[in-house]
């Protein structure tokens, strides 16, 4: 199922997908009959069919699963036993999911093929963009891409996030020349196995080769602003290594430092002093179309928990398009956003029938916000092992426009009706193959009593109470929360990184009435479950909001690399656990403020039809 396809091919290449749309039903029905005719003989999928490979048993056999039900099986692998339990292929590796992305990291079974489904699908990503950005041959990107280092299991075999796994394969190192898809960053920069050395060393190579950057990038918007602050930190030193054409002695990764030192080339003290002058303003405001004057986007995914993120990169672009152009996991992955051009909030994604067989588990969202999953409330989504089975899900083709739904795949790797844990709403179709919004990941939670926030709510309501901020000109650049139930009652805590427009540090803090304000705002746009027990059972207390100094969030991001997290996918987790994070931020605080006010509520009031 990975069709041929030259990725100098443009116009061939918009041609596949829309065949690729155009068919979906007829691509999924071959995708799971391929998958299971090879793979029927596994242990897993013999213990519910017997050897058989029907699509319609299947379905009726096979049961959704979370990765608790399947982790036996990958641990398993990982201690040794043959890759026969789930997969006819050979598991090659293990894809390591973020530390930050509702749990702790999770091992996903990945083979050869599925690094070639990968390049196929990242290929595809070339036309869409050519088809709404004109010259992507006439310069380099700058994309500030990372590793981490890997772990091996007991098997032997390697455990790793996933786009580590992809920047280390030989389709990334050998990967042919595409005109289309040139970087500033030397392959022995991403590859660098020092973060700080290989961002300043990716940075250094951006800011030498200015000139030819047409598109700007990391992978999360997050990692793309901690760039900025990096910027902030070394702009100098930066400056100082292009006027004399000398890369920094601490740059020791001695490939990293002769790949670089090659771009650097001869003094270049001109550059230098235009780089240092737009580096010393007063205001960042704008910095990288004055930094890259020829850069036509930014390309970072502001979806979901990143959209946070979107005020602060538009402060910094100087008006240039914030462009997500995939949805993926370590799972698999799963679509292309193809209207890259469109505003962050309408970003909408089309699933490519041909990278898994996926299904969806349909989710309603009544009045009090509560959501339920086939009648199973995701207030409490972890099903008991009889209910697994009762979950009817819908296929891709039948997906209803404005309905929600939880993704569930089928891959070539070894998963079966596996919940990715992805909330994603239908926008529209592309031809037969529908578009969808992500919205949230599942159980991402804050709670007191019976409050249950997920990430959506908090976004939510940040972005109700900032709206107080910004006339100030105070920027709200990153946050996160905790449940504190040190006290009783406990209460919802809120760490906010600030920032003025206009300078470098945050000089003053916002009067305290502000932000007494900005915490009942906080409180009044939470759920009518979380208000009733504030106003009516006083089982919660009064929210909190921290304001923590510049950097916080650098030094959060730090130590979850220390614990084990990719840098290349960190996001920052929006609710904090972890007691040695929470002492990390709150050694930071500068500024405590609580809700003044008892947020409104009422019973709810069914509607009589």
């Amino acid at each position: 199922m990975i069709p041929g396809y030259d990725s100098h091919d443009s116009e061939y290449g918009l041609k596949l997908l829309e065949d690729l749309t155009t068919n979906a039903y007829e691509v999924q029905q071959k995708v799971l009959e391929e998958i299971l005719a090879k793979n029927a003989q596994t242990e897993y999928l013999k213990s519910f069919l017997n050897g058989h490979y029907d699509n319609k048993l299947f379905k009726q056999k096979v049961p959704v699963v979370s990765y608790e039900d399947v982790k036996p099986f990958i641990e398993r692998i990982a201690n040794g036993e043959p890759s026969e339990i789930i997969s006819a292929q050979p598991i090659t590796e293990l894809l390591t999911s973020s530390g930050t992305s509702g749990g702790q990291p999770k091992m996903m079974p990945s083979t050869a093929e599925d690094l070639e489904r990968k390049t196929f699908f990242y290929n595809l990503l070339v036309p869409v963009m050519n088809k709404y950005v004109d010259g992507l041959d006439q310069g380099k990107g700058m994309y500030l891409l990372f590793i981490k280092p890997e772990i091996s299991t007991p098997s032997g075999l390697v455990a790793r996030p996933v786009l580590t796994s992809y920047y280390k394969s030989s389709n990334f190192r050998n990967r042919p020349f595409n005109r289309y898809n040139v970087y500033t960053s030397p392959d022995e920069t991403i590859l660098c196995s020092d973060n700080k050395q290989s961002m300043y060393c990716q940075l250094l190579c951006g800011l030498v080769q200015r000139d030819q950057v047409l598109r700007v990038g990391a992978v999360f918007a997050s990692a793309f602003l901690r760039a900025i602050k990096f910027l902030e930190d070394h702009w100098k030193e930066l400056c100082s290594n292009i006027r004399s054409g000398q890369v920094s002695d601490w740059i020791t990764e001695e490939s990293c430092r002769n790949a670089v030192s090659l771009i650097l080339g001869k003094p270049s003290p001109d550059l230098a002093d235009l780089i240092e002058h737009e580096f010393a303003t007063k205001s960042w405001e704008g910095i990288i179309k004055k930094l890259w004057p020829r850069t036509k986007y930014i390309e970072v995914i502001v979806t979901g928990s990143m959209a946070q993120y979107i005020p602060t990169l538009e402060f910094y672009s100087g008006g240039l398009p914030l462009i997500s152009t995939m949805y993926a996991s370590s799972e698999c992955y799963f679509g292309i956003n193809f209207k890259p051009l469109s505003k962050p909030h309408d970003v909408a994604y089309t699933l490519l029938p041909n990278m898994a067989y996926f299904e969806f588990l349909p989710v309603e969202r009544n009045h009090e916000d509560v959501v339920l999953c086939n009648g199973v409330s995701d207030q409490n989504c972890a099903l008991k092992e009889d209910e697994t089975e009762k979950l009817e899900t819908v296929d891709l083709v039948d997906v209803k426009l404005g309905h929600y739904y939880e993704l569930v795949v089928t891959t070539f790797t070894g998963l079966y009706r596996y919940r990715v844990g992805d909330m994603l709403m239908v926008t529209g179709f592309h031809n037969n193959a529908p578009q969808f919004r992500f919205m949230h990941r599942k159980n991402v939670v804050l709670s007191i009593d019976t409050d249950k926030t997920n990430e959506e709510d908090l976004l939510n309501a940040v972005t109700q109470a900032k709206l107080l901020l910004e006339p100030l000109g105070f920027l709200l650049i990153e946050y996160t929360s905790y449940a504190d139930t040190s006290s009783i009652p406990g209460h919802y805590v809120l760490f906010w990184e600030l920032k003025v427009k206009g300078n470098n540090d945050l000089e003053e803090l916002i009067h305290p009435s502000i932000m007494e304000q900005c915490c009942s705002t906080v409180e009044e746009s939470l759920d009518s479950v979380y208000r009733r027990c504030r106003r009516k059972d006083h089982s919660i207390g009064p929210l909190e909001i921290r304001i923590v100094k510049h950097g916080t969030f650098d030094a959060l991001m730090d130590f979850a690399v220390d614990e084990g997290s990719s840098v290349n996918q960190y996001k920052t987790p929006r609710c904090i656990k972890s007691e040695k994070a929470i002492k990390i931020l709150d050694s930071r605080v500068v500024g405590r403020y609580f809700s003044k006010t008892t947020p409104f509520w009422e019973p709810f009031r069914m509607e009589t039809k």
